[in-house]
């Protein structure tokens, strides 16, 4: 017997644990595998955080903006989002109360309608729902972090395609590999997203409490205000609030 495994099965021996090949993600307890408990208070409040603040608050107030068709209404859109996502949450929190099962959407419907809605959302989210947000995440980022290299060009879109499928795929290993590595990534991407956001708010405040209030002249003014745009507005809006 090595030194290493000597070493290896004095520490099994002594706590009962025996670690799976990656050294960290499995053990075995009384006969039973389990996955290892990585995932430490800071790292769980990024992950957290880092769910919840995802690319919709970089890509949503284009199309808010744009569909709106002014500055106040664009204001306006956004607090009525945040209700909505408000009162969704506070749902949310009442059903994870009451229902303190697992599996999220699935468990709650199944607990109210069968089974059968229950397979049926959880189809529906496998199929389409997650895999349409996840294109649009990873394409945004590929937009991004390609736009720094080709500015002020255009950025080609297989590019484009390219780095989103290198980001994907690198994504995919790390949550493969390791526990430890991925909660590693996410405190790092959760605190340059927060950097990004403190970037963008406090040069606006600044400039704002300077008396640079120009954009916010006329700003419920209706003129450009069209009623199909209003739900691509609301959908642009609650795509950034979708975190919840």
């Amino acid at each position: 017997m090595t030194g290493s495994s000597a070493s290896a099965h004095r520490e099994t021996a002594a706590n009962g644990h025996k670690a799976s090949s990656n050294g960290t993600e499995l053990k075995r307890e009384d006969g039973k595998v389990e996955l290892g408990k990585k995932v430490t208070l800071f790292r769980g409040i990024s992950i957290i955080i880092g769910t919840i603040i995802g690319a919709g608050i970089f890509i949503s107030p284009k199309g808010i903006l744009k569909h709106s068709g002014s500055v106040g209404v664009s204001l306006l859109v956004w607090i009525a989002c945040g209700v909505l996502s408000l009162f969704g949450a506070l749902s949310y929190a009442e059903l994870g109360t009451c229902i303190k099962k697992s599996g999220g959407h699935y468990t709650y419907i199944m607990e109210a309608f069968g089974p059968q809605m229950a397979f049926i959302r959880l189809w529906a989210d496998l199929i389409a729902i997650r895999p349409a947000g996840m294109a649009v995440i990873s394409l945004a980022f590929g937009q991004y972090i390609l736009e720094p290299l080709f500015m002020p060009c255009g950025i080609p879109p297989l590019a484009v395609k390219l780095a989103t499928a290198i980001g994907l795929t690198s994504v995919m290993y790390l949550n493969s590999m390791s526990v430890t590595w991925t909660a590693r990534i996410q405190i790092f991407l959760t605190v340059s997203k927060l950097l990004a956001i403190a970037i963008i708010i406090v040069p606006g405040m600044y400039q704002l409490f300077k008396g640079e209030t120009r954009h916010f002249e006329n700003a419920f003014d209706l003129s450009n205000v069209q009623l199909s745009g209003m739900p691509l507005a609301f959908y642009s809006g609650m795509y950034a609030y979708a975190g919840w």
